[in-house]
């Protein structure tokens, strides 16, 4: 018989010499929750401003896409558990200090809120749409008693649930890049980005495109002075987060990241809506899909880099 002792602890699969532990599954899980988070918040807050006739598409039209956006997430959190049938567990328990319990119940209180926002203003796609079953108009008719707590709820939980996907990432310690607070923010941000961009792709009306054109240039610029100023902590930092920033800073993944996220996701979209504001016809479809690609890009480059990233030499 041949034995055969390993006195080491780093032959793990998918860790060893570099962390594989996520694929494409959770940066689409993030953009998409970021997304609907950006959309939820805007809807929320303008219907208590009380300017829902004023911006239609975001308070009304854009949110009834929310139930899907967040269902397509979900998904793709599902396909990366590796244990699917126990997935239920995360809601037996409640653990303040953690990132996946607060994110849980998060997702389990604002999807089913998103679904009544969504079946309340679902005429907005479906003009003839009619419930059928009269217990189910009593229902729509009660519920709408309702909507402004459920604007305030939306609203907040749009807040928690941009930063809960920023967080995900920064409560892992042993990953230098991940190990910011600037990332909750960062995402928060590069969402209300895309969920302000969304809309002024579903807008019809040339003022509420105008007005979130005016509010994605103001989240870009904040956008940016966060990234900026997570490579400045990086660097005023161990030599472990200066070889994690190193990675967007002359590395492997530089050109990608300021090639795809920082031009054509922020600074290319931002100048054309400048172009735009100041009454040059811009295609409204390229400066969005410029934002949703950039803030899709934002999440992959930082998920696939923090595993790159470590404490061992």
């Amino acid at each position: 018989m041949k034995e055969e002792i390993i006195v080491s602890g780093r032959m793990n699969h998918m860790i060893d010499p570099v962390l594989h532990a996520w694929g494409w599954e959770i940066p689409v899980y993030l953009f998409l929750g970021g997304l609907a988070a950006g959309l939820l918040f805007f809807s929320g807050l303008y219907y208590l401003l009380g300017k829902e006739n004023h911006y239609p598409a975001a308070v009304r039209k854009a949110p009834v896409l929310v139930p899907v956006i967040l269902a397509l997430g979900l998904f793709a959190l599902f396909l990366d558990l590796h244990h699917k049938p126990y997935f239920w567990r995360l809601y037996t328990t409640i653990k303040f200090q953690s990132p996946m319990s607060w994110g849980a119940w998060t997702l389990m209180i604002v999807t089913p809120l998103s679904m009544i926002w969504a079946a309340l203003h679902i005429k907005e796609w479906f003009p003839r749409w009619d419930w059928k079953f009269q217990w189910l108009k009593d229902l729509e008719i009660f519920l709408s008693d309702y909507k402004k707590t459920i604007a305030w709820a939306m609203a907040l939980l749009g807040v928690i649930l941009g930063i809960y996907t920023g967080i995900l990432l920064s409560a892992f310690n042993a990953r230098p890049l991940w190990n910011t607070s600037i990332l909750g923010p960062l995402f928060l941000t590069s969402g209300l980005s895309a969920g302000s961009a969304l809309i002024m792709l579903l807008s019809k009306d040339h003022h509420e495109r105008i007005t979130f054109a005016r509010i994605d240039l103001i989240v870009i610029g904040i956008e940016l002075f966060f990234i900026i100023h997570m490579f400045m902590g990086f660097l005023a930092s161990t030599q472990v987060q200066i070889d994690a920033a190193s990675i967007f800073l002359g590395g492997e993944l530089t050109a990608p990241f300021w090639i795809f996220v920082v031009v054509l996701g922020m600074l290319v979209p931002a100048a054309l809506e400048v172009m735009e504001l100041r009454h040059f016809k811009v295609p409204v479809i390229i400066p969005v899909v410029l934002i949703l690609f950039g803030s899709f890009m934002l999440r992959w480059l930082i998920t696939n880099a923090g595993q790159l990233s470590r404490y061992l030499y």
